[in-house]
């Protein structure tokens, strides 16, 4: 459905330091004297009654490059031109729509349709395009009139820093025709040879290609069978044989995957679509087809399955690593057994502890999920920790270190004892548990067997557990 546009002023903002200043501002806006860039309060004065929405520059940006993929009906080469515009090699296209007045009339009815308002610009170079489709009525210029369409334009319409724009308005020079009168000499000298070379590029005289952004690769097969297959091993010799033929483009690309989608087509048109995740960047083809087999095994072929399509939905970079055949790296072991579990019970379930640079116990690790985190090696610590940390526990206790306390309605003996360890909490953290101050740990070995980790407080006597070792 087609929206309805805002039929009062409005305007896209966008938060720049502490300020909100105008993004993007509609037709309405503009007739009472709003412009890009402005603050919003000086916006408000000027019209109370502005709608505004914050702006989304990465939706923007994606919707400028399907813009981009749509626009390559009127040419083969398209890119972009700022993060607000186009910019198409029209050469030899003209005559496929009757001329190049009524190509630029198809675009803009296209647009029109598509609820998009644009300004274009068809001219003999590509800064000339850009110049009177920004700062110009647009249209289509010939190479005849091209200077003289240029001529009034501004000279920032050069696409030149704004300190240079500022000192040639300076000097009298705010036309591009002011700017062709002068000694070019004495301008490169003052200001540098970009001036110049943009103004070149307008012209003609130095060449400006315009090069399309190359397309992502699409990783993704598919299979067409000469008769319907019902029974999973079929269907698994087929998802193998597209697995082989998958891996090595991804290969060839140096990448890995990290989804896969598997799309079963039965012979009444149905699809039934097997997916599964993985722990870490993947291509080896047995693997993955082990991992897609619990979800086949569960399909309802139907009548038969006729076309099969893997597609790699999500991958990552992937360099290629020294492998011995026949034998698994102990890490992949590990990336199989979370890949098994995320798919059953959701990737975020499967966590593992990451080290933090903090010497209060509580906070000494992060708990992360297994799939987007990569396992670091934590640094051995100058004094041991325990293997289980709980929230502190009271003991009862005396001495220093105690020769017998008692814990959890349990009688303790000390055997041997470590410490002390003092830990002072971290001043920029507000923590109500370590408001006591300094704690002092002691690691205790007991007669019983268990060997806790106990702490005292010097300010406020009294003796805690907060971990067992081993």
């Amino acid at each position: 459905m087609r929206r309805r546009p805002c039929e009062g002023p409005f305007a896209l903002t966008l938060r720049s330091g502490n300020t909100d200043h105008l993004h993007c501002v509609n037709r309405a806006a503009l007739a009472l004297g709003l412009v890009r860039g402005m603050a919003l309060a000086d916006a408000r004065a000027i019209c109370p009654d502005l709608s505004t929405r914050p702006a989304d520059l990465q939706a923007e940006a994606a919707a400028l490059e399907t813009v981009r993929r749509w626009a390559v009906r009127y040419a083969p080469m398209v890119a972009a031109d700022g993060p607000d515009g186009l910019i198409a090699d029209v050469t030899g296209v003209g005559h496929l729509f009757g001329g190049e007045s009524e190509l630029r009339a198809d675009l803009h009815a296209a647009l029109d349709r598509m609820g998009l308002s644009a300004v274009s610009a068809i001219a003999e170079t590509r800064g000339a395009a850009h110049a009177l489709a920004r700062h110009g009525a647009g249209g289509v210029i010939g190479e005849a009139g091209l200077s003289r369409a240029l001529g009034p334009l501004p000279v920032a319409a050069l696409r030149i820093d704004s300190a240079t724009a500022e000192g040639l308005a300076r000097l009298g020079l705010a036309r591009i025709a002011d700017l062709m009168a002068q000694p070019r000499a004495p301008l490169a000298r003052r200001f540098g040879p970009d001036l110049m070379y943009r103004l070149d590029q307008m012209l003609g005289t130095q060449p400006e290609p315009v090069a399309a952004p190359v397309d992502a690769p699409h990783f993704g097969v598919r299979m067409t069978l000469p008769e319907p297959i019902g029974r999973q091993d079929d269907v698994m010799a087929g998802l193998l044989r597209l697995l082989d033929r998958l891996c090595a483009t991804l290969a060839h690309h140096q990448r890995g995957a990290r989804r896969l989608r598997l799309d079963l087509q039965r012979v009444d048109r149905e699809t039934v679509t097997v997916e599964i995740g993985l722990a870490q960047a993947m291509r080896d083809a047995g693997r993955i087809a082990a991992l897609f087999q619990r979800g086949v095994d569960e399909v309802d072929a139907g009548f038969g399955i006729d076309a099969l399509r893997l597609t790699a939905t999500v991958t990552e970079p992937l360099a290629p690593a020294q492998i011995t055949p026949g034998q698994a790296a102990p890490q992949d072991g590990l990336a199989d057994l979370v890949t098994r579990l995320g798919n059953r019970l959701g990737f975020d379930a499967i966590q593992h502890l990451l080290p933090a640079t903090s010497l209060i116990p509580e906070r000494s690790f992060l708990v992360a999920p297994s799939a987007y985190s990569t396992p670091t090696q934590r640094p051995v610590p100058a004094h041991p920790r325990p293997l289980i940390l709980f929230p502190p526990e009271s003991v009862s206790a005396s001495g220093l270190p105690p020769v017998r306390f008692r814990w959890r309605r349990m009688s303790f003996s000390t055997l041997r004892a470590t410490g002390p360890e003092r830990i002072a909490p971290e001043w920029w953290f507000d923590d109500p548990n370590w408001r006591t101050g300094l704690r002092d740990y002691w690691r205790i070995e007991t007669c019983e067997g268990p060997r806790l980790w106990l702490f005292q407080t010097p300010q406020s006597p009294g003796w805690y557990a907060q971990g067992e070792f081993a």
